[in-house]
């Protein structure tokens, strides 16, 4: 089995930040969302996977490189501009030939993972299996109504009077039946090939669509309030882990992971939080769900349920919560700042915060 990840999309949601990064590259306790994508994948013993790149390209294959570092084998796919998903895996039908899928949507955060829905699908090897999840709205969502066999009966892409509350999160199972289904819809309203037209084709040509039921954490990484919350996700699976340097003036309490290279000078941190590896944290207070990049400075900061990136320093302000700090971003205060503020600060900005 091969995989295909769309890496392609720009993000519009998440901006200011994905107008210097791809989104699939935002961090999630300190490791970029694509990387936990991708190692989701190898957990289902997959290493050759095709990633559909677009504008972005150079700075994917800056972070990622060849996948050798991860342990896996990664072939980057050009999409010309955004065309649907079933568009996405004609562009990648010389890399896949006849072999069976998974396609991962690379900015979703399944951090539960796909394993079970993998053996079920090479078990049974139907032409296409869905990957679903119970919601409370369905009308916002491709929806999947079932048989009692778990076998798909209809998709409905956004119903008005949906008949079920399956929802389809972004990961998809296909043998090579799926080639001939893309080649056989026509683009929709949008002007996209969907892959919902594309399974709801084999549906109606009789072939077997099963689908599998994800009851774990899932979320779309789309937008600043989903990456904080993903970020409070995986942070409280966190290890205790000090390698770096804490002074005997310092307290860390809970599960707190300090990288190699990291300094704590005169600070409190409560976990679960994470501190990169160069980091200074000084006369500072680091409350819980936070993750703190590399090479980042805090001085005189008290800051909680918040993202800082690579090479961002914060100064003087006493009441950040439920922010993001972009890379090399600089926030000061002139004067002590104690009423609590909500940061969305991009990459390589400069602001003084009023008290």
């Amino acid at each position: 089995m091969k995989a295909l990840v769309l890496a392609g999309g720009t993000g519009t949601r998440l901006r200011p930040f994905s107008h210097s990064m791809p989104k699939q590259l935002i961090p999630i306790a300190n490791k970029p969302v694509l990387e936990h994508v991708l190692s989701g994948i190898k957990d289902l013993g997959v290493t050759e996977i095709g990633l559909i790149v677009g504008d972005r390209e150079p700075d994917i294959v800056d972070a990622l490189g060849d996948g050798a570092g991860l342990g896996l084998s990664l072939t980057y796919l050009r999409q010309d501009a955004p065309r649907g998903l079933a568009h996405a895996v004609q562009v990648a039908r010389g890399f896949l030939g006849d072999d069976d899928f998974v396609m991962y949507l690379g900015d979703n955060m399944l951090p539960d993972g796909v394993v079970e829905a993998a053996e079920q699908f090479r078990t049974h090897r139907p032409a296409a299996q869905v990957v679903v999840q119970k919601v409370a709205d369905p009308r916002a969502f491709g929806v999947a109504e079932l048989d009692a066999e778990g076998r798909v009966t209809r998709l409905v892409e956004k119903p008005q009077e949906p008949r079920s509350d399956l929802a389809m999160i972004g990961v998809y199972f296909f043998t090579s039946a799926v080639h001939e289904a893309v080649d056989s819809i026509e683009p929709s309203a949008r002007g996209e090939l969907e892959i919902t037209d594309a399974v709801q084709w084999l549906v109606a040509r009789g072939s077997e669509v099963r689908a599998t039921e994800y009851t774990g954490y899932w979320k779309d990484t789309g937008r600043v309030e989903d990456v904080l919350d993903c970020n409070r996700q995986l942070l409280d699976q966190l290890v205790r882990s000090v390698d770096g340097e804490v002074d005997e003036e310092s307290v860390l309490i809970g599960p707190v992971s300090v990288a190699p290279g990291a300094r704590i000078v005169r600070s409190f941190i409560e976990g679960p939080a994470v501190i990169g590896p160069g980091s200074v944290i000084e006369d500072s207070n680091v409350g819980p769900h936070t993750s703190i990049g590399g090479d980042v400075t805090l001085s005189s900061t008290h800051i909680s349920y918040s993202i800082a990136l690579d090479g961002a320093s914060v100064s003087g302000v006493h009441a950040v919560h439920g922010s993001v700090i972009g890379r090399s971003a600089a926030v000061s205060s002139g004067d002590l700042v104690t009423r609590r503020h909500r940061l969305v600060v991009g990459d390589h900005t400069r602001i003084e915060v009023a008290a």
